[in-house]
């Protein structure tokens, strides 16, 4: 099934990504493989999750070019030093088996002396060729728009599901024709047991996840990588271009909102 491609400042980013968070070991390469044999192009992975080298393999047997897949990897905290950054990319690179990302994300921010730090050591990858674009991950607004004065963010993760309100950052990133990306998107499942998400899959005929996962993606500017670690789920996730949730469904959906920023 086609999915929805982002297209920003010049670069199409395939909207529904696969999230690799905890898939380790060979059950985890067989799940990213399943997933890039079902179609997903775009594959999100981190220093921190301890499982590059699992998506570095999943990708070179999986038989799909390397050139048709979105690649996303971070940078954790620890390493946002002048001497360790640019060795981490380096071995991030290494255990994927790639020569480049197409994203690289700062994991989370640090204080405000080695975020800026960090943020031009990410700038300084784009020179490199370790990645064809940047971007941050766990930000706050004042944050996404301080990295901005240092260096070309293209991308902003943050965890987006119907309980949290980015209403500001949603409008500041398209009005900044940025990407973000959803981690989360199903709240951890908890989103799922709520009767408006019930009601609707009966409505429209598909899973609780389905719909949350299609209310994510009717969105400007958004991508979202739920993690699938069956197969069942990987082909159920990818399963939500054939239909529409109506305007009125897609606020009601926003009002499930737990915060107000």
């Amino acid at each position: 099934m086609r999915q929805k491609i982002l297209e920003i400042n010049g670069e199409e980013v395939p909207a529904l990504g696969f999230g690799t968070y905890k898939l380790t070991s060979r059950d985890g390469e067989k799940a990213i493989e399943y997933a890039l044999s079902a179609g997903y192009r775009h594959v999100d992975t981190a220093e921190f999750y301890g499982n590059e080298d699992v998506v570095g393999n999943a990708i070179k047997n999986s038989g799909v070019s390397r050139k048709d897949i979105f690649i996303t990897t971070k940078v954790w905290p620890s390493n946002f030093s002048k001497q360790s950054f640019i060795p981490s990319v380096q071995g991030s690179l290494k255990k994927l088996k790639v020569a480049y990302v197409d994203l690289l994300l700062l994991h989370w921010p640090s204080d405000e002396n080695t975020t800026h730090i960090a943020t031009e050591l990410l700038y300084k990858c784009l020179s490199l060729q370790y990645t064809r674009l940047i971007g941050v991950s766990n930000f706050s607004l004042d944050q996404l728009i301080a990295a901005q004065k240092i260096a070309p963010v293209f991308c902003t993760q943050v965890e987006y599901s119907p309980y949290n309100n980015h209403k500001k950052l949603l409008y500041y990133i398209r009005e900044e024709n940025l990407m973000l990306t959803a981690y989360s998107p199903l709240a951890r499942g908890e989103v799922l047991k709520e009767p408006l998400i019930k009601r609707l899959s009966e409505k429209y005929n598909k899973s609780a996840s389905q719909v949350v996962l299609r209310w994510l993606l009717q969105q400007d500017n958004v991508a979202a990588i739920p993690k699938a670690g069956s197969e069942k789920h990987s082909i159920e996730n990818m399963q939500i271009f054939d239909f529409e949730i109506s305007a009125e469904d897609m606020q009601q959906i926003f009002a499930l909102a737990r915060n107000n920023s």
